[in-house]
């Protein structure tokens, strides 16, 4: 039997290295790293689009072009996270909280490199864990249920006592409003629709895509703008990306440990790929001596995730190739080709297709490698933008995030949305409350809250008995008691200042989170009136959220120095939060010019008004500037198939046919 395996692999190997295939895998990997580069598409976007050309194709051709897709978006998407501080994809979210600031100290290549090199290492990590998994995955899987995934996701919860900064209340009650933010649209327990405001737009909840983009890329550009000319501070690029490879191999111990954690929760269907850089950042943060750096560009906070991030996809593989039970929507679709190339998941996979196993086992170790080496070499070229003056870069940014939202569901909702989130990020930012936080309770939500119910249902008091549940239980416990006793002494004399310099603003953080407590308690008097299993879960995460506000407004109010709870650790600068809103009404400027008369003419007119008005730049370089996104709605729409938001005017505008069917 052994014999026959090595055989399959090397037939396998030798299969893929075949000009053809070899060719196809290619062609995957250049479309995985291009979906990657355009923030909140990712590989769900990229296996809608070849979808239909794998009709009739051979199946081997057609694996390694999907895996070669899959394996690569979440390597690309690293160029957003770190060099202007927007989530390429769901996988580089946490990548931003040490990227971005490492790229504005002058060191975008480092970070580049590091993680390119990191997102390789856990992808042929994923690649060998999917090799062995015909002996080990089977009663592994079978052996998580219901109260393991709930295990799991509370375990996932711990550890953003490890990412809300200084101050742990409000890290916790950011938390809260992430977690509530996910109950939006319809229960899951009475399909009671749940804060809708009777709009069918909510009545399935808020995409993940809009939440990530308004939380982390309205803050970050508009703080960009407002105090910097530049991305980068220190106006160069750095030690460039040798020195990101040497910090890979010094920190290998860590890139091992986050594969692991990577490909072994996204193997667990339930869960999902959306956390796990979370969990590893999380992971990485709570074993680490020295945590002053993080979230101010520490390379660690950039290896750990992106190991992680890559690693998911062997995992993720090994439910869906084994079982038929996608861990993910990319895999979901993934799913769905293999059926239209003929292929049956499950036992079949590992009697008669061992051979197409082998296939996307090696089609994920070298379209790894080949991602990661295209990836290095644009990375110093890229990295340039750093020092390119932020305004000239800020309309093409601001296009694409509102394009991109507007992918999710293909309404206006997507950006009004966009806009509400974009508002409330900023002031977490300004006042020191973690978007990490929130973020993370988004994501978890609905699995949270579906699982609940499920494992009472099903379990009762039995689900604290099962072997794996104690497991996670005892490690959730022993993350919380490091946490707390780390906490208790890693607030240093600079958080220290920071909390005195935050008095100033003491009128404005009360007053927000009062505002926060007003909003839980209408929600609060909202949802009683719906049956108990509609309100019990998102009621109970209210009360939460109320005793930790209360909790900060107690202290505020005693202006107490204890430390870290009044804390402005993201926000620096020189607070004038007025300067941002007026940045905020720019920006306000494309959607409303959108609604008017069309994304397709407002966004090369929003950056011709952009350029001269706030770039400065002559009449050449607005209008070269409008030329180029102009060109590019064009190949978006041809190629990607994209669409964009319609305005109330557009169909006086006729030229907006010509542009969709130029190609």
């Amino acid at each position: 039997m052994d014999a026959t395996i090595f055989q399959y692999a090397i037939e396998a190997l030798l299969t893929l290295l075949s000009p053809t295939h070899f060719l196809y895998l290619f062609m995957g990997v250049t479309i995985g790293l291009t979906i990657g580069l355009i923030p909140g598409l990712g590989g769900i976007a990229g296996m809608a689009i070849i979808m239909p050309f794998l009709f009739g194709m051979d199946p081997g051709l057609a694996l390694a072009m999907m895996i070669g897709l899959s394996s690569t978006t979440s390597t690309s998407d690293t160029f957003m996270s770190v060099l202007v501080g927007v989530p390429g994809g769901s996988s580089a979210q946490a990548t931003v909280l040490d990227g971005f600031p490492l790229a504005r100290q002058g060191m975008a290549a480092r970070a580049l490199s590091a993680a390119f090199i990191s997102s390789m290492l856990g992808g042929i990590f994923g690649a060998l864990l999917l090799s062995i998994a015909f002996v080990l995955a089977k009663p592994v899987l079978l052996a998580v249920g219901f109260g393991e995934q709930l295990m799991l996701v509370v375990f996932a919860l711990t550890l953003v006592g490890m990412l809300t900064g200084p101050s742990m209340a409000k890290g916790l009650a950011s938390c809260c409003i992430g977690l509530l933010l996910g109950t939006i649209g319809a229960s899951q327990a009475t399909a009671e629709y749940r804060f809708t405001f009777d709009t069918i737009y909510l009545s399935d909840g808020i995409p993940l895509v809009v939440v990530a983009l308004g939380i982390f890329a309205f803050p970050e550009i508009i703080d960009v703008l407002r105090k910097h000319a530049r991305i980068s501070e220190a106006g160069a690029l750095g030690g460039g990306w040798m020195q990101g490879i040497r910090d890979v191999l010094r920190h290998w111990w860590i890139v091992l440990r986050c594969s692991f954690i990577g490909a072994i929760v996204g193997a667990l269907p339930g869960l999902g790929g959306s956390v796990i850089d979370w969990i590893a950042y999380g992971h990485v943060v709570q074993t680490s001596k020295d945590k002053s750096r993080f979230g101010k560009g520490d390379i660690r906070g950039v290896i750990g995730p992106e190991s992680a991030a890559n690693a998911k996809e062997g995992g993720a593989l090994i439910p869906t190739l084994f079982f038929g039970i996608p861990g993910s929507g990319t895999m979901a679709l993934l799913l769905g080709g293999l059926v239209v190339i003929g292929i049956t998941p499950g036992r079949p996979m590992v009697t008669s297709h061992m051979d197409l196993v082998f296939l996307i086992i090696w089609s994920i170790a070298l379209a790894n490698i080949l991602g990661t080496a295209i990836s290095v070499l644009l990375a110093k070229p890229i990295s340039h933008v750093t020092v390119i003056p932020f305004a000239r870069v800020a309309p093409f940014l601001l296009v694409m995030v509102f394009l991109s939202a507007y992918q999710a569901t293909r309404e206006w909702g997507d950006l009004i949305t966009l806009v509400a989130i974009g508002v409330l990020g900023i002031f977490m930012k300004r006042l020191g409350w973690s978007r990490a936080a929130l973020l993370i309770g988004f994501v978890l939500a609905p699995r949270l809250e579906a699982a609940l119910y499920r494992s009472v249902q099903i379990y009762g008091w039995d689900l604290f008995l099962r072997p794996i549940s104690v497991v996670i239980m005892v490690l959730a416990a022993i993350s919380l008691i490091y946490a707390w006793r780390n906490r208790a002494h890693s607030v240093s004399d600079a958080e220290r200042g920071e909390y005195e310099a935050s008095l100033g603003t003491l009128g404005v953080q009360i007053g927000f989170t009062l505002i926060v407590m007003a909003v839980g308690v209408w929600f609060i008097a909202t949802l009683l009136q719906l049956r108990f299993l509609a309100w019990v879960f998102p009621v109970s995460v209210c009360a939460l959220m109320l005793a930790f506000c209360a909790w900060m407004v107690f202290g505020m109010i005693r202006r107490a120095p204890w430390p870290g709870l009044i804390t402005d650790t993201e926000a620096g600068g020189d607070g004038s939060t007025p300067g941002s809103f007026r940045l905020l009404g720019w920006i306000l400027v494309l959607p409303a010019l959108s609604y008017l008369i069309g994304f397709i003419y407002a966004a090369p007119l929003y950056v011709l008004g952009f350029l001269r008005s706030k770039a400065r730049l002559g009449w050449i370089g607005a209008l070269s500037g409008a030329v180029v996104i102009l060109l590019i709605e064009i190949v978006l729409a041809n190629v990607l198939l994209l669409q964009f938001p319609e305005g109330y005017l557009q169909d006086l505008l006729p030229a907006s046919r010509f542009i969709y069917r130029l190609w």
